[in-house]
């Protein structure tokens, strides 16, 4: 596969990517997908899926797991909804994500990925260590799978995830680097991070944002990539220098603006393509 492949975020049924036809129409060879939703996560599904991406020609890098009942409104409502942290549904997603699993590789695809949720900073609360069971739990179901389990950053700081991947102890945990995320939560300067996070990071979502007057309490501003503060050029020269050579994945999620949302991933390929001829 050739290096740093342009991708995109799509969805099936659930989730808030772009269809498939919109990546075949913009020209793009590689997707993550956002799993279906639950009663459709039959080989029935995997086969119509596979059957479009081989009309298609596009290749399936990650499928990412999302949950009813999750919501990024801001940064309170992420802590009390979102991935694997809150306790009242917790069993349930966990067993979500292993049927997340099981239908990855009906479409032959190595990588599961999800947003754990925020970790506790604290190591002594007892939610870390309940969160890590469950992390490895996930990550032996995915081992007997085949697939490695990546984790999108933003949540955590570089150092916080860093250290969490560690305390795992599993050899299949690696990093989905998302940059914007890093401004929107206020989690840190996110190419100093891809440098600390170095060959952690597997995979890569090219989002880009302004930071907000108070981050960590406030959410940044999502925008058109290259009109925020991530600094693509920069970006792309760091990854380069970690030695990343995987997808380069446009996450672009405007669904209610649909002829936007396709008019910005396209002009994301375009910058992409520009940098990547310049870089590589």
């Amino acid at each position: 596969m050739a290096d740093w492949n342009i991708g995109v975020f799509t969805s099936v049924d659930a989730g808030l990517g772009v269809d498939l036809e919109v990546a075949h129409e913009l020209g793009i060879p590689t997707i993550q997908i956002h799993a279906p939703h639950q009663g459709n996560r039959t080989q029935e599904t995997a086969d119509e899926i596979l059957s479009r991406l081989a009309k298609y020609d596009i290749s399936v890098t990650a499928v990412f797991g999302g949950f009813e009942g999750e919501s990024y409104a801001d940064i309170p409502t992420v802590v009390k909804t979102v991935g694997l942290m809150p306790i009242e549904t917790r069993d349930a997603r966990l067993t979500e994500m292993k049927e997340i699993s099981d239908f990855a590789k009906m479409i032959g695809c190595p990588v599961i990925a999800l947003h754990l949720g925020f970790v506790p900073h604290d190591k002594q609360d007892p939610g870390y260590a309940e969160i890590l069971s469950v992390t490895k739990e996930l990550c032996d179901y995915a081992q007997n799978n085949g697939q490695a389990l990546h984790l999108e950053t933003g949540q955590e700081t570089a150092p916080a995830l860093l250290d969490f991947i560690a305390d795992t102890q599993r050899d299949n945990l690696f990093v989905n680097f998302d940059p914007a995320n890093m401004i929107l939560y206020g989690a840190g300067d996110p190419i100093e991070a891809v440098n600390l996070l170095g060959d952690k990071i597997r995979s890569v979502h090219c989002k880009d944002a302004k930071w907000a007057a108070n981050p960590g309490e406030e959410w940044g501003e999502e925008t058109m990539l290259g009109d925020g503060e991530v600094g693509m050029d920069q970006y792309l020269l760091a990854l380069q220098s970690i030695g990343y050579r995987g997808p380069l994945t446009i996450e672009r999620e405007i669904p209610q603006e649909p002829t936007r949302q396709k008019e910005e991933i396209g002009h994301a390929v375009t910058l992409l393509n520009r940098l990547k001829n310049e870089i590589l």
